[in-house]
């Protein structure tokens, strides 16, 4: 520039706004938490939303005993955009946080305190332990309520909902109750899942599967007799010959089998002591084997003969040492000729036995056995065995084949034989002694084939990480298959009809497999355990009748009297009050004897205090649900067989039906690699660390850029992505910011008065804004984010914005500034509200950057409504056609300035030629020089020369390149014909025109 050409730059209308290119979310967000806090915010969008249609998103309690992982953070912060989002379209969204806070996890820390202090749990005083346990959970839940609040989630953080208030426990003990009352409770004997380590009874959702090492071993079960029944010949049809026939056929058989074993196979040695009983398929083909031969080193010796599965014989031979040439196969074995053998124990007569295993084993066909693997036969202990179990009561016999030999830390009776004092686990859970001492007796005393060990899946408790057995154990069970009550309910008169109905009738399920597995789930599983033997938690409060049978209908007490003074004592004293000396008595009052009644100690399984929270948080709280039901619950999938199951259970055996209207499941997290995540790898990532480093807004970015619906992945490299994509975002932000500085209303210009390229905009925004509302509607925040980025970040910044950056900053008061400006302010409301549920702390720093105020928040605001006249689809496709052609001028260009032909575009004065009439009149109708930034443009309908530029994607349009004519113009840069020819110099007749209102 000469020195005596004017500097018009302080001329220009340039962009105005502290509002900061770095975010700085780490040091800023703690300052509007503070913020909020003060002007209550949360209370104030009770007071707002009073009167409107509610909506409740139910927590689902996360467990008090630790820091916050990535999980935590996805689940709550997808709760939090539920919620926010539900708000702004208008509901009366409510969301109350809530802890649980009884149970194994907490008790189990309390106890490693005890054990490093030399202390033994049994030796204290219970309500001290409760006590101690009440009080862990509530340092972990100050410190968790805070963790959640840093990642920006609102809801009644002062008055969260806890399991271990008085209120909850008292309504928890009322909910069994009406268990007790409705006849659905009942005390079995059965095989459960039984964690040795923490001596409990564990449910399937507190319970992971992990590899593990097993013993294997193939046993022999000697044949000790052979009847064959008898074969009923008439005497028209029996000859003697007839008759002495089948008598050598059965003396043979009997040849052949007595002294021959039966052989099964099992990853559970320990469970050979309780073993009762061998069965097999009944359409399974079986076979005789002799061994022939043997090598060194093998328990067969030669003649030894085997019962196998055909399918199966060859392997098992090779597991023994047996090569092929080593046995051959003697016969079939029959359906009827199984049916006719008598089998011993392994150990069956061994000295010092005491007869423990002599007894005739039960031998019968089953459905459940395959020949798939093993040896076609399984081997029964029906007290640590749910088929085996299911298998005898059906058939009236468990009374003769239950085993009481394990104990509760997983150690043999003490008197048993050979093993007593052994134990499964040692006290870490690794392997105890008793698979080995078994193995060992077995090979002893010749029961034994072979052995190995074998990797497989294996449950192991979640708590302790340790190995679980199946153990029968006498508990309290919820019979779902029982008639609740009078029966009457239009979902159906079981708990498992009422489930499987409310299922598919009730409640809406995101994603839709969500409904087939828990279904599925529910269809097939057994009776709920209840019980559990521990101390922390709500007890079952019930009384049993000394000496009488579970069977016997006096067994239980079934009095409201008594159950009154039981939740009026737990509403002021908690579920110590059960605990108490004296309790008994003050229970039962003058009404019952309570030397004639036994107290129930066991405490309820905790899923049973999660499964009842709809009852003292929908039900009970003024900020509860209308009608006791939740218009959502929200947890991860394993909660189908966690918490949705568990509510839903216990909601239909309480109150009829599921306690929810929708459910929305999401994914697990995974590390970049897809890998676990785990400590032990070093690939964890912390929702501290992320807020530290990024701030909450980064890592809520990340959850509404992700597929919930499946597993998410997270890491360092994706995190920088989502960085990059939040910056994009705050560019689009503060350019609004900026164009609108010291915008007034009377400045607003209507939508019928404004330029085509702005009412495309608001068109856009028409369409977008059905796709958030849509998107939030149905939980699809990934859908409902990458509509709104790819419009602010393509759409908006780079197009619309470049296009009218020129007008913005060099126009004067025009009609077209003033739409632009117009139509800023209408993007600033939408895109700041719609992107609030997301981005809570930017779009407030947004939105108090122009509207400052000590009462003023975005999230106080609703979705703006839209006008119907904004949608124009004609002009939407129109302007689709004028895009299109723009992309080929701005390549060509591109080129031009990649050559170094030119530095920047309004140099440029190209000429399209357009072979669509329909195109080449849209181009016409616009300034479509303004929309290439070009400084002028030519538009034809001639055929594209040779050296015309093309696109591959677009047919039909080919640029060439010319160079504006004219000089450069000093306030705006265009290179016109005119400049110089006005009385500022060196300017056009644009820039002249603006520089004289001024």
């Amino acid at each position: 520039m000469c020195a005596d050409t004017p500097d018009y730059k302080d001329t220009l209308n340039l962009p105005e706004t502290d509002f900061p290119m770095r975010a700085g979310l780490p040091k800023r967000e703690p300052e509007w938490l503070e913020r909020w806090a003060e002007i209550g915010i949360y209370d104030r969008l009770r007071e707002k939303a009073e009167g409107r249609a509610p909506f409740v998103l139910h927590d689902g309690p996360p467990y008090a005993n630790g820091n916050l992982h990535i999980g935590h953070a996805l689940n709550k912060i997808l709760k939090d955009m539920v919620v926010r989002s539900q708000q702004m379209m208008g509901r009366e969204a409510r969301y109350i946080p809530g802890w649980d806070c009884h149970g194994l996890p907490i008790e189990w820390k309390i106890e490693e305190q005890y054990r490093k202090k030399g202390k033994n749990k049994d030796e204290v005083d219970v309500i001290d332990f409760r006590q101690e346990c009440r009080k862990f959970a509530e340092g972990w839940i100050d410190i968790q309520r805070e963790e959640f609040k840093r990642l920006g989630v609102t809801g009644t953080w002062d008055k969260p909902y806890l399991t271990m208030d008085f209120h909850a426990e008292r309504v928890i003990a009322e909910e069994f109750q009406k268990f007790l009352m409705n006849g659905t409770l009942y005390q079995g004997s059965k095989p459960v899942m039984w964690s040795p380590v923490e001596k409990t009874a564990l449910a399937e959702a507190e319970v992971e599967y992990h590899d593990k090492e097993s013993f294997t071993i193939w046993v022999k079960f000697r044949v000790s007799s052979f009847d064959l029944p008898e074969v009923e010949l008439s005497d028209e049809e029996a000859t003697d010959e007839d008759r002495e026939a089948v008598a050598v056929r059965v003396a043979q058989a009997s040849e052949d089998f007595v002294g021959a074993h039966v052989v099964i196979w099992t990853t559970t040695p320990w469970t050979i002591p309780s073993n009762r009983g061998v069965v097999f398929g009944p359409d399974i083909s079986y076979g005789l084997y002799e061994v022939t031969a043997r090598p060194d080193e093998c328990w067969a010796e030669v003649g030894d003969r085997f019962i196998l599965a055909d399918n199966l014989a060859a392997d098992v031979m090779n597991r023994a040492r047996l090569e092929e040439g080593m046995y051959r196969r003697v016969r079939d074995v029959t359906r009827a000729q199984l049916d006719g053998m008598t089998l011993l124990h392994p150990l069956a007569g061994v000295e010092q036995a005491e007869g423990e295993w002599d007894a005739p084993r039960d031998f019968r066909a089953a459905d459940f056995v395959t020949d798939t693997e093993g040896t076609g036969f399984v081997h029964c202990a029906p007290s640590h065995g749910m088929e085996e179990y299911e298998m005898y009561r059906e058939l009236g016999m468990l009374e003769d084949v239950i085993t009481y030999n394990v104990l509760d830390d997983g150690g043999f009776r003490a008197d048993l034989p050979f093993f007593g004092g052994k134990y499964i686990l040692n006290r870490k859970g690794g392997e105890g002694d008793a698979n080995k001492a078994v193995i060992d007796k077995l090979a002893a005393t010749g029961g034994l084939l072979a052995r190995g060990k074998i990797k497989h899946s294996y449950p192991h408790s979640w708590r302790s990480k340790a190995p679980v057995i199946f153990r029968n154990t006498s508990q309290w069970f919820a019979a779902i298959d029982r008639k609740v009550g009078d029966g009457q309910d239009d979902l159906g008169q079981t708990i498992r009809e009422r489930a499987l109905r409310s299922i598919d009738e009730l409640v809406t399920w995101t994603p839709r497999t969500g409904r087939n597995r828990l279904y599925s789930m529910i269809e097939a599983r057994p009776d709920w355990v209840l019980s559990r033997q521990r101390a922390w938690g709500v007890p079952l409060t019930c009384f049993v009748k000394k000496g009488a049978l579970p069977t016997d209908p006096d067994f239980l007490l079934r009095d409201e009297a008594v159950n009154g003074r039981i939740l009026e004592a737990f509403e002021t004293e908690g579920a110590d009050a059960w605990y108490k000396p004296g309790a008994k008595a003050r229970f039962l009052g003058d009404e019952h004897d309570p030397e004639a009644y036994e107290q129930v100690f066991d405490i309820l399984d905790v899923w049973f205090d999660s499964g009842s929270t709809h009852a003292f948080v929908l039900r009970d709280r003024e900020d509860g649900s209308d009608d006791g039901m939740a218009d959502l619950y929200l947890e991860g999938t394993d909660q189908h067989r966690g918490w949705f199951h568990s509510s839903m259970l216990q909601a239909c055996g309480t109150k009829g039906s599921a306690p929810y209207r929708g459910v929305l499941t999401h994914g697990f997290t995974l590390d970049e690699k897809g890998n676990k995540m785990s400590k032990s790898l070093g690939n964890t990532v912390s929702p501290d660390d992320v807020t530290k480093q990024y701030g909450a807004d980064i890592l809520r970015l990340w959850v509404a850029q992700s597929d919930y619906t499946g597993d998410l992945r997270i890491g360092p490299e994706i995190l920088k992505g989502v960085a990059d994509g939040y910056r994009r975002l705050r560019n689009t932000m503060r350019f609004m910011l900026g164009g609108l500085a010291h915008f007034r209303e009377e400045d607003r210009i209507a939508h019928d008065e404004m330029p085509e390229l702005e009412r495309w905009v608001l068109h856009r925004l028409a369409e977008l804004d059905e796709r958030v509302r849509t998107g939030y509607a149905e939980y699809d925040f990934q859908g409902a984010f990458q509509a709104l980025f790819n419009f602010a970040t393509v759409e908006l910044s780079a197009f619309y914005f470049d296009v009218r950056k020129d007008a913005l900053y060099c126009d004067g008061d025009t009609a077209r500034r003033r739409a632009a400006r117009t139509v800023l302010d209408i993007l600033f409301h939408r895109l700041t509200t719609w992107l609030a549920p997301i981005l809570v702390f930017t779009t407030e720093e947004v939105w108090l950057e122009r509207f400052p105020g000590d009462a003023s928040s975005v999230h106080l605001v609703d979705f703006p409504e839209t006008p119907a006249a904004w949608r124009d689809d004609a002009l939407g496709q129109k302007w689709t056609r004028v895009r299109q052609a723009r992309r080929v001028v701005t390549a060509a260009l591109e080129e031009q300035r990649r050559d170094k032909v030119i530095g920047a575009s309004l140099e440029a004065a190209p000429v399209v030629h357009v072979e669509d009439a329909e195109t080449l009149e849209a181009l016409k109708s616009v300034a479509f020089e303004d929309i290439c930034i070009t400084s002028a443009i030519g538009l034809t309908a001639d055929p594209s020369p040779a050296e015309a530029y093309r696109q591959p994607d677009i047919a039909g349009i080919g640029v060439v390149f010319e160079k504006a004519d004219g000089a450069k113009c000093q306030r705006c840069w265009k290179i016109l014909p005119d400049v110089g020819t006005h009385s500022h110099t060196g300017t056009c007749a644009r820039c002249d025109e603006a520089l004289a209102e001024q």
